[in-house]
This record gives structure tokens, C-alpha cells and sequence, in this order.
């Protein structure tokens, strides 16, 4: 029998309060990934796993650790694979122009999601979805500057690595409500266990092929990665997810813009990421126009 969770019962604001410290713990996943001191596909690797060793204490404790079948196991490493290649262009962008713009691009997918309503789902367009767009690539152009040209080769990289793992991000949440919707009575907990662990086989993978290693060179590394993995991965996640249903999703779209605008604070307090007045704005315009892409979904998500 499943044990029922505390989670369920709590009133509007509580969950709003929820909602706020899982947008404010997975915003400190760029920070995690930064100082890890191991390589961006080493650090996407221990996310997951050390977020699904978490995830399968929680299956456990409530009993839900049981096979499900073929075609749930086939969706589940799927979504695992769509996962994996999103963290990596994710983990890469991070490295490659910081924690602050390495977060608010892969928040695109929600224009990404909308386009693929609009155009597979049939959806109507929306005149918000098309003031939307042009104000995103505003306020990107705001925060990089005019002229790309003069911009690093390795920073030009990382703004096409965070609108590829953009377009994955909006693959995965496609695949992960397929597979919800299929586990009815299920808890988040075993999904996002499941999908965790087999992200963690492609990434494994992958950092073999690359002849990396597996190696925690220090205590300030070990404990960034059981960070972002038992922050990040499983208590920021589990608790939107189950604040999210008790608030309107134009109040929570509104309340995840945090987890975007706090990693770009937390990009210049600790990164000493050089920001003009110009870059704020374009900040602002970006979150702006991500909380419009947001205002068509009824369920946001924004899970970095």
C-alpha cells in the first residue's frame, strides 16, 4: 500500500512557500556544476546518480519499487536518453558561459513546447506566444551584446549548446508526461528514479568513450555533486512537483522565473560574471518573455 503524502495536505500557501525553496535550491545547480572541479559530462553523470540514489530510498519507503512493464521500461529509457543529452549541452553551456545565461536558455523550451502545440497538436496561436519569441531573442541580445562576431568561439558554443539542450528539454517533458500519464497512481518519486538512474547509463557511457574519469578529486567536489544531485536532481523536483497542482500556473510560472534570475545573481555574486546595467535589463526582458511562453501551459515547467 502507498503511504500518502504529507505533501497533499498542505494548503495554498504553504505550497507556494514549497514551490519558492524548490525554484531557489535547483537555482543553484550552475554553482554546483562550477565548482565541482570535474568535467561537465563527469558532473551531469553524478547528478543523476546520486539524485536517483535518493529517489530510489524515497520508491522504496513508499513501496513502489516493482517492475512495470515493457512498454513503460522502453519509455523510461527514452526519456533517460533525452535527459542525458540535455544535461550534457546543459553541464557543457555552464562551463562554457556560466551559470547565470547557461540557465535562462535551456528555459526557451517553452517556446519550443508551444511551437510543437501550434504546429503537431494543432493548438491556436496566440498573439502572447508571438509577442514572446522576439522579445526572448531581445533580451539574449541584450545580455551577449550586438556584435557576435567578436564574441569567443568557445561562448558562441555554449549559446548554440543551450538552445540545443532547449529543444532536448522540450523533447524530454513531451516523453516524461507520456510516461506519467501511463503510471497512473504512481508517485514522482519512482518516475523520476527510473528516469534518473537511466540517464545515468548514457552518461556512464558517454564519459567512457571520452576516456574521462570517474574520479572526486576533493571533498568541496564531492560535496558539490551530492549537492546538485540531492538537491537538483530529487528535493527541488519533487517539491515543485507536488506544489505545482495546488497553485493557479500563472502564479507558479511567475514563482519558477526565480530559479532562472536567482542562478544569473548567483552567477555574478560568485562568479564575478561582468554584467552592465544593459545585461540586467535583457535579463528581465528574457524572464519577461519566458513567463509569457509560460502563460499557455497549465502545468509550467521549469525544472534546471
Amino acid at each position: 500500500m502507498q503511504k500518502t503524502s504529507v505533501l497533499n495536505r498542505w494548503n495554498p500557501r504553504i505550497a507556494l512557500l514549497i514551490l519558492v525553496i524548490g525554484a531557489v535550491l535547483i537555482s543553484f545547480s550552475g554553482v554546483w556544476v562550477k565548482t565541482a572541479h570535474v568535467t561537465p559530462n563527469v558532473s551531469a553523470f553524478y547528478r543523476v546518480f546520486f539524485g536517483g540514489i535518493a529517489l530510489c530510498a524515497a520508491a522504496v519507503y513508499r513501496g513502489e519499487l516493482k517492475w512495470r512493464g515493457t512498454r513503460q521500461f522502453t519509455l523510461s529509457t527514452l526519456c533517460g536518453f533525452l535527459f542525458a543529452a540535455d544535461l550534457w549541452f546543459y553541464h557543457y553551456c555552464i562551463e562554457y558561459i556560466g551559470p547565470g545565461l547557461g540557465t535562462i536558455m535551456p528555459n526557451f523550451q517553452v517556446f519550443i513546447l508551444a511551437g510543437i502545440g501550434i504546429v503537431f497538436l494543432h493548438e491556436p496561436l496566440r498573439v502572447v506566444f508571438l509577442l514572446s519569441l522576439p522579445l526572448a531573442f531581445l533580451g539574449l541580445i541584450m545580455i551577449v551584446g550586438l556584435n557576435w562576431a567578436q564574441l569567443e568561439q568557445v561562448y558562441r558554443i555554449g549559446i548554440y549548446y543551450g538552445l540545443a539542450g532547449a529543444v532536448l528539454y522540450a523533447i524530454f517533458i513531451l516523453t516524461l508526461r507520456k510516461l506519467q500519464s501511463e503510471q497512473a497512481g504512481i508517485s514522482f518519486f519512482y518516475v523520476l528514479m527510473v528516469v534518473s538512474f537511466t540517464s545515468a547509463v548514457f552518461l556512464a557511457a558517454e564519459v567512457m568513450l571520452n576516456n574521462d574519469s570517474f574520479r572526486i578529486p576533493d571533498l568541496q567536489s564531492l560535496f558539490a555533486l551530492a549537492a546538485l544531485g540531492l538537491f537538483s536532481q530529487s528535493i527541488g523536483w519533487i517539491l515543485i512537483s507536488n506544489a505545482l497542482p495546488q497553485i493557479r500556473a500563472s502564479l507558479s510560472g511567475l514563482i519558477l522565473l526565480l530559479q532562472p534570475a536567482l542562478a544569473f545573481v548567483w552567477d555574478v555574486l560568485f562568479f564575478q560574471r561582468p554584467t552592465t546595467l544593459v545585461n540586467w535589463l535583457g535579463v528581465g526582458v528574457a524572464l519577461a518573455a519566458i513567463y509569457l511562453g509560460m502563460a499557455r501551459q497549465s502545468a509550467p515547467d521549469a525544472r534546471r
